[in-house]
């Protein structure tokens, strides 16, 4: 089914990749322009998010970048007024921002406990704030929200922050979901697993292999149930069904994408 968001403009906020390869934003982005949005590819390193952009020009789509920091309240609030002056209208808000950093509570200074929070949680609070009010007006949106499934499960690493706010994802996105429903609003929250994307690579390769790159990735595929890690592709395809009209009566959800992880460690 091609054109699945045909005539729709999608902001994705996290469009870029931390590092070689595709990360889950950057993959949303361009398969949102795939299935047919113009696509206002947000991310706080502006040559990030403009390589995705030439990635979907090049493949004939519509698209502009825009260098955001999510967590600074005036460009969150530019950013929607952007995505307004440009296209007209907000049909989709992908929030695919979200950071990392090992610790427990003892371990976690409160400097990184506030940074990791900012980005993963204060963040969608953020771009909500400002493209509800949008969507409201016109009378339909959907929201899609990254979490993880650290959210709801231990996982073996100590990243308190992390757990903690993504936690706060699942539950924030189904208090804005279920306010919004009778505005023709929907927000769903996706929930992935141990996946194989550039994000993983620098928080998480000492805490695996002690450095080893190679190691720590098939260390986490031995862990998953199928015995390999997602990739950024399949919470894309997640991402692009929540958003369609496909999902039109789903809402208030949590979309798990982990390969059977929490089924097995539940």
């Amino acid at each position: 089914m091609a054109g699945r968001l045909q005539d729709k403009v999608a902001i994705v906020v996290g469009a870029g990749s931390v590092g070689p390869g595709w990360g889950n934003g950057k993959a949303t982005a361009v398969l949102f322009a795939r299935e047919g949005a113009a696509v206002l590819c947000a991310d706080r390193n502006g040559a990030a998010a403009e390589e995705t952009v030439g990635i979907i020009e090049a493949e004939g789509g519509r698209a502009a970048a825009a260098a955001t920091d999510v967590t600074d309240p005036g460009q969150v609030e530019a950013l929607v007024a952007d995505c307004l002056a440009r296209y007209g209208r907000l049909d989709v808000l992908h929030n695919n921002v979200g950071i990392l950093e090992v610790g427990g509570p003892v371990e976690t200074s409160l400097e990184s406990w506030q940074r990791v929070m900012d980005a993963n949680l204060t963040g969608m609070f953020l771009t909500c704030k400002h493209a509800l009010p949008v969507m409201e007006r016109q009378g339909a949106g959907a929201i899609v929200n990254i979490a993880s499934i650290a959210g709801i499960r231990w996982l073996g690493v100590p990243y308190i922050s992390y757990h903690a706010s993504k936690a706060g994802v699942v539950q924030f996105t189904k208090a804005v979901a279920l306010q919004y429903a009778k505005a023709g609003i929907r927000a769903n929250a996706i929930l992935p697993g141990l996946m194989n994307t550039p994000m993983i690579v620098e928080p998480l390769k000492d805490a695996y292999a002690e450095g080893d790159v190679d190691k720590m990735v098939e260390m986490r595929d031995a862990q998953c149930p199928m015995g390999r890690m997602g990739d950024a592709w399949d919470v894309a395809h997640a991402a692009l069904f929540l958003a369609s009209d496909e999902a039109r009566y789903i809402t208030a959800t949590e979309l798990v994408v982990d390969g059977g992880l929490t089924a097995q460690i539940g």
